[in-house]
């Protein structure tokens, strides 16, 4: 645990370091691309985010490669090399688009030779456990379909839910935090060592979305652009991929009993993870809205719009903050809950407490429907919007003989500056007679 923790600190440190000056050669780039009318932010705010991501991702793997224990997972495993090599790729895409604006077609194909090159290199997906039946082994064919098919659809949900401050990094981190715990637990508590790089994956991209979250927060001085939020896509696919397709249940089999056991025990995460819908449900799920309402009104899935989910947090009557601590929470909630179910499905405690923290979740969703105003002993504690707005005090009108007439040019009334009416003719002293 302290090597991963080490590894996720330096990670975040060189992200955040290099935060700073990535943000002066953006601005002398040029990458500060007018706001368009789906943008929240109203001021120009440079991008290539990313490519301090990007070198924090790369600080992690070396640091990783020259510890003692985590050396061992390039030793056995060619994953953290296939990562690179795919991260690279989708990182040079990003790069691109945030300085030229590619066309999404070219993104699209990009994501996918990027899949392509983890798969080559060892990081697919070779069988699927299936409640009931077990493991079922894919051909290579299948498994590159799938593998294929997640990282693309992992890259675009977290692409899409990038439209607010802080937004993007703040959700990826706490998904990376939940797997982190649940890959860990595999690979400490069960001894099983192809949980490794999935968990070193994780730590990486914690760094890398810590590293960078306090220049992201609202208001941001750096976006991430499609450089950052398609790599830590990438990154959190090729986690699942590798904890998903690589483990085979059967390990598990001494735990459990059974390999049927196995997967019956581990299911409530392992199929979530596939499609995926558990550690990234809120951008999946706005990911999919989204593509379905486009399609719709006859446009294309990549046209861009306003009716994502941050989008009609804010028409509500959320604030920005608010609007991003919400979806915080909601993934907390199911990424969380999907852990703990995973660890103890048979408890009714945390279902009865995932259903108790989801109406309270609904609740501060509907808040701004309900505008309640607190007594008048609690307005000074509560927030302002929450107080009772004092009447306004009408005056009486005042009569024209009663009102004081303004003296031009006194100080004190707009001071030195004050213009009124002047008499046009000089007054004349007069002439005292000496008579």
């Amino acid at each position: 645990m302290r090597e991963y923790l080490l590894t996720l600190c330096i990670t975040a440190a060189v992200t955040y370091l290099l935060t700073g000056p990535v943000r002066k050669f953006a601005i002398v780039a040029g990458a500060m691309p007018e706001i368009r009318a789906r943008d929240v932010h109203r001021e120009p705010t440079p991008r290539l985010g990313g490519i301090a991501m990007f070198f924090g991702l790369c600080a992690g793997l070396l640091v990783a490669d020259h510890l003692t224990n985590l050396n061992e997972v390039f030793a056995k495993s060619n994953e953290p090399r296939a990562l690179l090599s795919g991260a690279a790729l989708i990182w040079l895409i990003g790069v691109l688009d945030d300085k030229f604006e590619i066309d999404a077609l070219i993104k699209l194909g990009g994501q996918m030779i990027a899949a392509g090159v983890m798969v080559m290199q060892g990081l697919t997906i070779l069988w699927l456990p299936v409640p009931g039946v077990g493991s079922v082994a894919l051909t290579q064919w299948q498994g590159t379909l799938l593998t294929v098919a997640l990282v693309v659809i992992t890259i675009n949900a977290v692409n899409f839910v990038d439209g607010l401050d802080g937004l993007a990094s703040g959700m990826v981190c706490i998904a990376a935090g939940a797997f982190f715990l649940y890959a860990y637990r595999i690979w400490y508590s069960y001894g099983i060592e192809a949980a490794a790089p999935a968990t070193l994956f994780s730590a990486i991209l914690m760094g890398m979305c810590l590293g960078f979250l306090p220049h992201n927060m609202h208001p941001a001085r750096i976006f991430m652009g499609d450089s950052g939020s398609m790599l830590i896509g990438l990154v959190l696919a090729a986690g699942a991929i590798s904890i998903t397709g690589q483990i085979d249940p059967d390990a598990l089999r001494l735990f459990a009993g059974s390999e049927k056991a196995a997967v019956h025990q581990t299911v409530p995460v392992y199929i979530p993870l596939l499609l995926p819908l558990t550690i990234i449900a809120v951008p999946a799920a706005d990911l999919i809205s989204a593509i379905v309402r486009r399609t719709w009104r006859g446009q294309s899935p990549f046209a861009a719009d306003r009716g994502h989910l941050h989008h009609r947090l804010l028409e509500i009557g959320h604030s920005h903050s608010r609007a991003v601590w919400i979806m915080y929470f909601w993934s907390a909630l199911i990424a969380f809950g999907s852990l703990a179910y995973s660890v103890n499905s048979a408890s009714m405690w945390i279902v009865l407490g995932v259903v108790i923290l989801s109406a309270t979740g609904l609740v501060l969703l509907l808040l701004p429907r309900f505008t309640p105003r607190a007594p008048m002993w609690a307005q000074a504690v509560v927030p302002p919007r929450y107080r009772r707005r004092r009447r306004p005090v009408v005056a009486e009108p005042v009569e024209a003989e009663q009102r004081t007439p303004v003296v031009v040019g006194v100080a004190g009334v707009n001071g030195a500056t004050a213009l009124g009416a002047r008499s046009r003719v000089p007054e004349r002293r007069k002439a005292e007679s000496s008579r």
